[in-house]
């Protein structure tokens, strides 16, 4: 594994522990979701670098590793926001 593979690696780590219990069963949910409603905001885990998304019509987004925002509390989006600034 490459020092950056690492380092994305600890940043996906470091997103899932501002979750809570109940937002973890949350995103759980959401993993088994066919898609995201237009305009929703998510996180991918797989591709961090590209920060916080929206999602679009016709959007393939792959739910297995996504936070979307619905799932998680107020308070916990701003946070995860701060740890995908502190990584760009």
């Amino acid at each position: 594994m490459s020092e950056t593979e690492r380092a994305g690696y600890v940043t996906r780590e470091a997103v899932l522990k501002l979750l809570s219990n109940d937002e973890i069963g949350k995103v759980s949910t959401a993993e088994a979701a066919t898609g995201l409603k237009d305009g929703q905001d998510y996180l991918d885990l797989e591709h961090l670098e590209r920060g916080i998304q929206q999602a679009g019509p016709g959007a393939v987004v792959k739910m297995g590793h996504v936070v979307p925002r619905s799932a998680v509390s107020a308070e916990t989006w701003s946070r995860i926001t701060a740890q995908v600034a502190a990584r760009a």
